[in-house]
């Protein structure tokens, strides 16, 4: 079995996947080759490296594993036709990602980018404008496993929840749930609105300029998802027309924000370069999640985990 790894994990992490399966051939290259795709059953990869031509090229390939959540960039329909497996690591985000959310609340409620402009100035300056995150409602849009321990820490903080998904079923650490449609009579309640949605046909422009009027003027809207949910200049009209008063951002809609762009130099307005999931346990928990999946295809177990659903993209 050919395994085709497009990203480098650790040296010590390559020895442990060679000594585990000594019996399957690894390769680890980036950029990788593209004869060793060609020969490859398995590859390995962060998804954004791999396009119709590869597909096309290699013949021999069962599964791709992906070793990130979002599948967006990936040419979905033409692995389909070829009865490609794709897996990926969807769960392994929750922990850095919600840490970085509750992290960014707490900064903004807590005043802490104005106290820190203040010791830049050498400013001793008492007027700060702190508030707390307790008896607070948040809107949480997709709560999944992210969503889920977004919902369980910030409920440790006293926060009512709402959960919002496509069918308004219930979910973990939701004191309420809705559905999309009913979104807008949602809105008005929260205090801060989380998104955590993937790129879909069914979230791509979901909020509008209109869910932005819903909301309350002294909400902070939070983009941690993917940024094709809210077009860029909704975001910025709703910013400059006060419909709210906060945003932090992980993702855009174009990545990487262009230096000219009005969001670098707002006060209201945090720009985090997509970073909210980097953790020291990345890659580790990636390859655990690899390694048991790969210890069942060698058995012929198909009860993967994280298998995707192609036609929906997640």
């Amino acid at each position: 079995m050919n395994i085709l790894f497009s990203f480098l994990p650790k040296p010590e992490q390559q020895a442990n996947l060679i000594q585990r399966f000594p019996h399957e051939k690894f390769y680890f290259q980036k950029p990788f080759d593209e004869e060793t795709l060609r020969n490859a059953d398995i590859f390995v990869t962060y998804g954004e490296d791999l396009n119709v031509s590869h597909i096309e090229l290699a013949d021999r390939l069962k599964w791709i594993m992906v070793a990130s959540a979002g599948l967006e960039k990936m040419p979905l329909k033409e692995i389909a036709s070829r009865n490609i497996l794709v897996t990926n690591v969807r769960g392994i985000h929750k922990i850095p990602m919600a840490e970085s959310i509750v992290a960014h609340i707490l900064s903004i409620k807590k005043s802490l980018p104005i106290i820190a402009q203040n010791q830049r100035d050498s400013l001793w300056s008492k007027r700060v404008s702190s508030s707390e995150i307790f008896d607070s409602t948040a809107l949480i849009l997709g709560p999944g496993a992210i969503g889920g321990e977004v919902g369980r820490i910030l409920q440790a903080f006293g926060v009512h929840t709402i959960g919002c998904n496509r069918s308004g079923e219930p979910a973990d650490f939701m004191n309420e749930m809705v559905s999309f449609s009913d979104l807008k009579k949602a809105l008005p309640k929260a205090d801060i609105v989380i998104s955590i949605l993937p790129s879909t046909v069914e979230t791509r422009n979901l909020l509008t300029s209109e869910h932005f009027h819903c909301m309350k003027r002294t909400a902070i809207f939070m983009n941690f998802g993917r940024g094709d949910v809210v077009k860029e200049e909704v975001l910025l009209q709703a910013l400059q027309n006060n419909c709210i008063a906060y945003t932090v951002l992980d993702v855009f809609e174009n990545e990487p924000l262009k230096e000219d762009h009005p969001f670098w130099k707002m006060e209201n307005v945090v720009v985090s370069p997509h970073v909210s999931s980097h953790s020291s346990q990345y890659v580790v928990r990636a390859l655990d999640i690899f390694s048991d999946n790969l210890m069942k295809w060698l058995n012929g177990d198909t009860s993967l985990k994280n298998v995707i659903d192609l036609e929906r993209g997640y």
